[in-house]
């Protein structure tokens, strides 16, 4: 049962603003609050524009006056099925494809037709459509985007439309956009440079951010920014769909991407703007402008350090150790990129934030940083020769930025191995955000097995054929005693002894959601870190004992909208707290209830024609 907190705000307190939270503008019901659903809809469209529209569109369930007044008798099968027989014959197809990506290509086909029914089917099996919407079956579709493509969704924006994007925006035909994620394809999952074949994944995104967090479907937008690509593979595909040139690096990126945010702001000044794929030190660069000017923040940095930090504190409960001995742990981050160095820096607020350090700089030291190298550590001591000092110590650390800087070991001598790092550390955690299968080793792992009764490792690139290790192997080299976490899903696994290791899918689609969501309901101006801290919190606290003891850390998937709720009403709670809700919620209004009737629910309502909408 969830435990979801309430909180009354007389109206005077904030800012006095109407928004329709997403519902389709055309929308008209009984009530007078824009935030409840609907019983019918207007639309200036009549004939086939209504069945070839996918957010229209009722395929074969259009009743006979519906059909009569959209004229559209005629156009389609005479007899009347509701949902569940569509539901059915839908399921019945997708079942009987091979592969995964012949299924994500049989889905896509679905929301591009009915999104209504898309998302009922998506919400109804949510646990084994989830991977084929997403990870990991979203990596193979990036690699084939340009060969399986079939229809156009989303917006791109190109370097051959400098001085263009402000009008381009107006292209786009709903004047209501709540969530934008957007990516430049530069660092895909852990597929590298796809380029404008990126697209998949915004629009993977925002199906879970319609699926789980219930925001409206006509109120999200996948973007990519097309600024070239540097694979050569693509470059020399004739079928590649995206610009044909190398990647535009320096001020001509960040003022491209400048004129891009613009634009947005321009026409969407509230929409919640999501950073998805973009690489070091692009993303962060990209964050550190953005982050206080516009409501956005970024997925791999922040959602995913927020769903990790999660994963840690539900695992101090799994080995009955309080929360607030985070800073007690020792954590080994494999993976010195942006999704590293995020990640540990939300592990890092959070020990600030418990109180039981003194500063940063001392809660650092609980956390030992591996780039592609090695351990971030001292050059100095890995030679007597002070010539060589010097060139060591210069060329290792000034190829490093300032936050990577923060986790370099003076004590220890630089570029160790993970074998040798655990051997001198004894790690209580082993995070993996490299994109290289195979890191964490068996000898690496049985080493930290020697020293912890439940190591906590956590392999968490995606897709699933770019984790560190797999589950099988995580439990067959602790003799069954991990708790694991992966950021693709892996099975539970049959031990030898006939128990269950339990596998948990440590991945942002049980943070983003929710945050989305309570920023849209709450209309807050600017996403802040108490925000990400306080989801990994809430997540963390999901998990029932008997869950915990057998190793389980997270809701399962099936219960992502569950999650998503109480993660969105957490945020609202920030959000008022520090002053940045721009909503008015009415006097002894339950936010909780106002959040829950804010979530999308796929159900056809009636259709109107009404030719004044025009």
């Amino acid at each position: 049962m969830l435990s979801i907190r309430s909180i009354h705000r007389p109206v005077a307190q904030f800012v006095k603003q109407r928004r329709n939270y997403g519902l389709p503008a055309s929308a008209i019901g009984l009530g007078t609050d824009p935030r409840k659903d609907k019983t019918v809809q207007l639309t200036p469209l009549r004939g086939v524009n209504v069945i070839h529209d996918p957010l229209l569109s009722k395929g074969t369930a259009f009743s006979i006056a519906e059909r009569e007044r959209l004229s559209i008798r005629g156009l389609v099968p005479p007899r009347t099925q509701e949902m569940d027989k569509q539901l059915l014959r839908v399921k019945r197809n997708l079942d009987s494809l091979d592969t995964p990506l012949n299924k994500f290509v049989f889905l896509s086909a679905l929301q591009d037709r009915n999104e209504t029914l898309f998302y009922k089917l998506l919400i109804e099996h949510l646990e084994e459509l989830a991977g084929i919407i997403y990870t990991p079956t979203v990596g193979e579709a990036c690699l084939m985007s340009h060969s399986i493509y079939r229809r156009s969704r989303g917006m791109y924006f190109s370097s051959q439309d400098r001085g263009q994007m402000s009008s381009m925006m107006f292209n786009w035909p709903h004047d209501e956009v709540d969530v934008i994620v957007v990516t430049d394809g530069s660092r895909v999952l852990g597929l590298g440079d796809l380029g404008a074949n990126g697209m998949q994944i915004p629009i993977g995104k925002l199906s879970l951010y319609v699926a789980a967090g219930g925001i409206r479907p006509r109120s999200v937008l996948p973007v990519v920014l097309d600024v070239g690509t540097n694979n050569e593979n693509l470059l020399n595909d004739p079928l590649y769909l995206g610009m044909d040139h190398r990647r535009l690096e320096g001020e001509d990126y960040y003022s491209f991407v400048d004129e891009w945010v613009t634009a947005v702001k321009s026409r969407w000044p509230n929409a919640l703007i999501q950073f998805e794929d973009f690489k070091h030190p692009h993303a962060y660069n990209l964050l550190e402008k953005y982050h206080d000017k516009i409501t956005c923040f970024n997925d791999d940095i922040q959602s995913t350090s927020s769903i990790t930090l999660a994963g840690i504190l539900a695992s101090l409960k799994a080995r009955n150790l309080p929360q607030d001995a985070l800073h007690k742990e020792r954590i080994v981050c494999v993976g010195a990129g942006s999704a590293g160095v995020g990640v540990c820096e939300g592990i890092v607020d959070a020990m600030v934030a418990q109180g039981k350090v003194n500063s940063r700089e001392e809660a650092y030291q609980s956390i030992w940083m591996l780039d592609q190298n090695g351990l971030l550590g001292n050059p100095a001591l890995a030679t007597a020769d002070p010539q060589e000092i010097v060139h060591n110590y210069k060329d290792r650390i000034e190829k490093l930025d300032e936050r990577q800087k923060c986790y370099v070991k003076s004590n220890m001598v630089d570029r160790l191995s993970l074998e040798q790092v655990i051997e001198q550390v004894k790690p209580t955690v082993l995070l993996g955000l490299t994109g290289v299968p195979g890191v964490f080793s068996e000898e690496s792992i049985r080493k930290m097995a020697k020293h912890q009764e439940k190591p906590v490792i956590f392999p968490l690139s995606n897709p699933d054929t770019r984790a560190e290790c797999t589950a099988e192997q995580a439990f067959k080299w602790t003799d069954g005693r991990a708790i694991f976490a992966s950021g693709s899903p892996f099975a539970d696994v049959l031990l030898p002894n006939g128990k269950i290791g339990r596998t948990n899918q440590c991945n942002n689609s049980y943070s983003f959601p929710g945050l989305g969501l309570g920023i849209t309901v709450s209309r807050a101006t600017r996403v802040t870190p108490n925000m990400f801290l306080e989801t990994a919190k809430t997540i963390a606290e999901m998990a029932s004992p008997a869950q915990l003891k057998e190793g389980i850390l997270f809701p399962g998937v099936p219960h992502l909208r569950e999650v998503a709720l109480a993660v969105a009403t957490r945020i609202c709670e920030v959000a008022y707290e520090e002053g940045i809700a721009t909503t008015t919620l009415k006097d002894g209004e339950i936010l909780s209830d106002v959040v829950q009737s804010s979530m999308f629910v796929p159900e056809y309502v009636p259709l109107v024609h009404s030719p004044h909408l025009i």
